[in-house]
């Protein structure tokens, strides 16, 4: 049996904890984290127009190996959340450990495999041969610390699930600092005579995610556990199984939608780089719009968690539509806004007026996308939370596939429509999606789902 983890503080999460509590930091987190993603595209468009598109390009890869990553890390928040709740304090250092050096071993296999398929993927999504050096350099350096980004992501989950948000607000705010620190030495400042240009960037990137898992790895060591491998003597194979069984669907399901927004993005390649470089400063303007119901969604996750592991499913049950009644006007509101002042928001990133004109085109149809996708976080995070996992997967391939895939093609492709008319596809898919999942929790076909062992074993 794994050594006790209580002697360290603990914060109670239950059906009175504030949804703000939780929510209010990682708002913060999460719009710092945006920034932290989109200040590569704010100063390369200033420096170069084409490595936008590229850099583009590249995360969309990027979040591809994000998937894969976080099969640990969303196993490890399920059953983190769950055994707190359950009150399971002797096992936490065994699951912890087990995430941690899991995660950390895939992150090393697929940081080597993304960088040998660098030229493969390159050729899948079409991408332009003024873009390509730009997206393969960048590919194999952030890609190649893709390990780094995987341990960052178990940490942040063990932190958010025992309370501790506020770490993850402040540790947003530093690696901004470096990042937008370590890009203006390579583009602008002292380095710029090296003419690294995106490399440079991605060092920027790296060093700061870096810099950020040190720091969370000495604060988890301080105030919630251990990370040991005598935790895992006999190793916890039951429970790594649990763990995949509970991640896999999960990652399934983002890796069927990141598949598909991928096959999207070959058709807007195809459209020309203005359509490509219009999809990129949109997106990087619509992220802020979803930051505040996805806040809200995670935190949410984190008490339902806790509530499905204490066995209270109906105070859960209540408390996913006590936030959408909070979260989906606020997000309707945002998503508005943002398509009454892109035409002078996009003026940020760029003057060529033919990029405005599309812009201002996608941006209307994400009102309609930001509705559902609010639906989809709310009620999806919840449901993994519960220990319902396949659905949502089903859902996914289902509507990803069936309807948004088609509907883009048709509208965007046959129709004429261009880069607007993949986002239609989009929209129809998450509002479609976000209105089965939430009959889903409404019947709650969710209950008895849990994946917490009541009576304590493995």
């Amino acid at each position: 049996m794994s050594a006790p983890a209580k002697s360290k503080k603990t914060i109670v999460i239950d059906e009175n904890t504030p949804l703000l509590l939780l929510a209010g930091p990682m708002f913060l987190e999460l719009f710092l984290n945006t920034m932290l993603n989109n200040v590569d595209t704010l100063m390369l468009s200033h420096y170069n127009e084409s490595a936008v598109g590229a850099v583009g390009n590249a995360n969309t890869i990027m979040f591809m190996m994000n998937i894969m990553f976080s099969v640990i890390a969303t196993a490890t928040n399920v059953v983190v959340a769950q055994y707190l709740g359950a009150k399971q304090f002797d096992k936490m250092n065994m699951i912890y450990s087990l995430s941690i050096i899991v995660n950390f071993v895939v992150g090393l296999v697929l940081s080597a495999a993304f960088c040998a398929a660098n030229p493969l993927i390159m050729q899948f999504l079409n991408v332009s041969d003024a873009m390509r050096p730009h997206s393969m350099i960048y590919i194999y350096i952030v890609g190649g610390a893709g390990f780094v980004t995987a341990v960052f992501n178990v940490l942040l989950q063990i932190l958010r699930c025992n309370g501790y948000t506020k770490i993850g607000m402040w540790i947003s705010l530093a690696i901004n600092i470096i990042n937008i620190f370590g890009n203006f030495l390579f583009l602008y400042g002292p380095l710029k005579p090296l003419n690294m240009g995106v490399a440079g960037v991605a060092v920027s990137t790296v060093a700061a995610r870096a810099i950020a898992v040190t720091v969370l790895m000495g604060f988890f060591l301080l105030k919630i556990g251990k990370i040991s491998l005598r935790y895992l003597k006999p190793f916890p194979w039951s429970l790594l199984i649990k763990m995949i069984k509970i991640g896999l669907p999960t990652a399934g399901e983002h890796l069927t939608y990141n598949l598909y927004q991928t096959t999207l993005l070959s058709f807007v390649n195809r459209m020309g780089d203005d359509s490509v470089n219009a999809r990129a400063y949109c997106n990087t303007i619509i992220s802020f719009a979803m930051i505040f119901s996805n806040a809200a969604a995670m935190s949410t996750q984190i008490i339902t968690g806790h509530l499905v592991g204490a066995e209270k499913p109906d105070l859960a049950y209540r408390r996913v539509f006590k936030t959408l009644r909070v979260t989906l006007p606020i997000t309707i509101a945002l998503a508005s806004l943002n398509a009454i002042l892109c035409r002078y928001t996009l003026h940020i990133f760029t003057d060529n007026m033919n990029i405005i004109a599309l812009g201002q085109m996608i941006m209307i149809v994400d009102i309609f996308v930001e509705t559902g996708r609010c639906l989809n976080m709310t009620f999806v995070s919840s449901l993994k939370a519960a220990g319902a996992f396949v659905f949502p997967l089903i859902a996914g391939i289902v509507c990803n596939w069936g309807l948004g895939l088609t509907t883009g093609y048709a509208v965007g492709v046959l129709l004429g429509f261009g880069v607007a008319g993949i986002f239609v596809g989009t929209a129809a898919d998450e509002c479609i999606r976000g209105l089965i999942v939430m009959y889903y929790w409404y019947k709650k076909k969710w209950v008895g789902k849990a994946v917490v062992d009541k009576k304590g074993s493995d």
